[in-house]
């Protein structure tokens, strides 16, 4: 059965996201910068990073169990390298944190070409996706990823899940060339856990060779969902790897005990983000063929890819590009019968009233 959606104003879903921030005792501009990153989400068609996911994150695993501490103070570290910066969180919200991360990031790349952040003691910033196609948008290449929240994925030819679902997102000033940033983002398991929320709530199955049940058989039953499969087997291994030993350098402890009640004295339960960004024309040989500008340059090598009958191929970042439009044609954000429903049980819990919607003509 076909789903129904309904366009949200803008205004209505930031008042109702940071009053149900604000009722968990996160100041004002955390609040702020959830309702923002989340609406990025919905507004670039992520279904999966949405202002729901955010607070049931928060309500099962963050300030509920002490992972994430509303109004934490921001600790910046000294540093002898004038490019990178270390900061620990304190568990402050991650989103707040991601977005000053950037922002730093940038300065630097403006002032030595690349600038970089390792965030310690950190709570999920939800969907890196929208971070580096903002920071893109400025004219950047721009890298995060982090260590999720807790190990839920089999590492290949294994059987217990020690693994997050550690993402890696990019993406690049494509602007010009193609009229939005071309961005590569993904989890490292075949599915995000934020997929199988969704398809519990709306009634789905996901695909083949995604999960496991508790019994460690494969099931497309998110209901049945135990652990998570990597995507390309030790491909996806490797790059959650990644993730993993980049948070042990920057101070994570062991991914098993990650976002859980621990009970092992001196472990930490926190995961780790590192942010990068880099200036164009830092990386810039400047010999580009038959003279021409590094923009052109880049403009000619995506031709040449999506050439020689490959003209239908979808180029990275173009599908959250088109939803983009389509949320600005409608003049709002698209959300799914199903989650205005639970949208609206978090306004009656609040005693505040549900989010003013119209239905979807786009």
């Amino acid at each position: 059965m076909a789903e129904t959606f309904f366009v949200v104003d803008r205004a209505s879903h930031h008042q109702l996201v940071e009053a149900a921030f604000q009722a968990r005792g996160f100041d004002a501009s955390e609040a702020q910068a959830a309702a923002e990153v989340a609406a990025l989400a919905t507004h670039h068609g992520n279904r999966t990073h949405n202002a729901l996911k955010a607070l049931h994150l928060d309500e099962h695993l963050g300030s509920s169990r002490g992972n994430c501490v509303p109004g934490a103070e921001l600790i910046k570290k000294t540093s002898r390298f004038a490019a990178a910066e270390v900061w620990d969180a304190q568990k402050k919200l991650g989103q707040l944190v991601a977005k000053e991360a950037f922002e730093s990031c940038m300065e630097k790349a403006e002032k030595y070409g690349v600038g970089m952040v390792s965030v310690d003691h950190a709570w999920h910033y939800l969907w890196g996706a929208g971070y580096v196609i903002e920071v893109a948008k400025r004219g950047y290449i721009a890298y995060t990823n982090c260590t999720s929240t807790l190990a839920e994925v089999v590492p290949f030819m294994g059987k217990f899940p020690t693994l997050g679902t550690n993402p890696h997102s990019w993406a690049f000033p494509t602007m010009e060339e193609l009229g939005f940033p071309v961005c590569i983002d993904w989890a490292t398991s075949t599915v995000a856990m934020g997929r199988v929320q969704q398809l519990k709530r709306e009634g789905g199955a996901l695909p083949p060779e995604a999960a496991v049940d508790a019994q460690g058989q494969p099931t497309t039953d998110p209901n049945a969902v135990a652990a998570l499969l990597p995507f390309g087997r030790h491909k996806g291994y490797g790059l959650s790897l990644v993730n993993e030993l980049m948070a042990a350098y920057i101070g994570g402890s062991i991914p098993t005990v990650r976002g859980t009640r621990n009970q092992t004295p001196g472990e930490k339960t926190t995961s780790s983000f590192f942010f990068q960004v880099i200036h164009p024309e830092a990386i810039s040989g400047g010999a580009f063929a038959h003279g021409r500008s590094q923009r052109d340059n880049v403009k000619r090598v995506i031709d040449d890819i999506l050439g020689h009958g490959n003209e239908q191929c979808l180029l990275p970042g173009e599908p959250e590009a088109r939803a983009a439009a389509r949320s600005e044609k409608a003049g709002g954000l698209i959300f799914s019968s199903a989650e205005l429903d639970e949208f609206d049980q978090i306004a009656d819990r609040l005693q505040r009233s549900h989010l003013r919607r119209r239905p979807c003509d786009v």
